[in-house]
């Protein structure tokens, strides 16, 4: 089965995102990167909540039903933890591989701290730290979350502002809603092309030193 990275953009996306990259990257010095992962965590709580959620209104129902509210005595007992074990095992189990039934038991804010989290490690594992002008950025894109973040290196975001980066993020995360990923990350590079031309044009020396496209598959 495919990940969700991996539904995420057909071969044919990825072939028309890399020549987008190539054609900014003509222009600028800057690195373009566009990162796409199936998800920046696995919240494992997410799915203990799912499962207790779920669990302990049947368990107690069945158990009523079967033994009487007020149940006493060791046969009750172990009927109320063998459905809860079995309730539990079911909905632990169907929280971890159903996307929007994981995302109820997550807040916004763990969400957000965790995309801004995976979005640094990968800035630094990928190395746009270590451009030679320090022009990388990172356009990372996590799935299952939907959230797209913006990381420029120092000398970057020394010239192009938080609002400027905020755009760049609502052109992705608009297109992603209405199922035109491909299309807005395109969108996205270009605009993010066209900031980095302004500060930072084109040298006789520029080389690729970045990949123009990140999927991960797992």
């Amino acid at each position: 089965m495919k990940s969700l990275a991996q539904q995420f953009l057909s071969d044919q996306d990825r072939k028309k995102i890399i020549q987008t990259v190539k054609e900014a990257e003509q222009k600028t010095a800057g690195e373009i990167v566009p990162m796409v992962v199936s998800h920046s965590y696995t919240y494992p709580m997410a799915d203990v909540i799912c499962g207790v959620v779920f669990a302990l209104p049947i368990s107690l129902v069945l158990t009523h039903y079967i033994g009487g509210w007020l149940w006493i005595g060791d046969r009750n007992c172990l009927f109320f933890i063998g459905v809860f074990a079995v309730c539990f095992m079911a909905f632990h189990q169907a929280c971890k591989n159903i996307s929007w039934l994981k995302r109820q038991f997550i807040s916004q804010r763990e969400i957000q701290e965790e995309v801004e989290e995976a979005a640094t490690t990968s800035f630094f594992r990928e190395g746009l730290h270590r451009t030679r002008y320090g022009t990388g950025v990172l356009i990372f894109i996590s799935v299952f979350e939907r959230r797209v973040w913006v990381l420029g290196d120092q000398g970057i975001n020394s010239k192009v502002s938080k609002d400027q980066w905020d755009k760049i993020i609502h052109i992705i995360t608009r297109g992603i809603k209405y199922k035109n990923q491909a299309e807005a990350i395109c969108h996205a590079v270009k605009e993010v092309g066209q900031l980095l031309q302004v500060n930072f044009p084109i040298r006789q020396d520029d080389q690729n030193e970045l990949k123009n496209l990140i999927v991960k598959e797992d």
